[in-house]
């Protein structure tokens, strides 16, 4: 699944200290070869070049629960 910029999505990376959090793409690269990497800000940061494989969707019920 590719990512727009704008799109929600969960970081799943242990070695990131974002791991686990929900965060925004804010850029897409793609490299020479073809693969995509992306931007992600996050409340206390961003992350940049981060594969594909690393992120999913962010659900809609988690940014509810976060307002509350």
């Amino acid at each position: 699944m590719s990512f727009e910029e704008d799109d929600r999505v969960v970081l799943n990376d242990e070695h990131s200290e974002f791991d686990g959090e929900t965060g925004t793409v804010i850029q897409t690269m793609e490299s020479m070869f073809g693969d995509v990497t992306y931007t992600v800000s996050f409340e206390d940061g961003e992350e940049a070049g981060v594969p594909e494989d690393d992120l999913e969707a962010a659900d809609d019920a988690d940014e509810d629960e976060d307002d509350e």
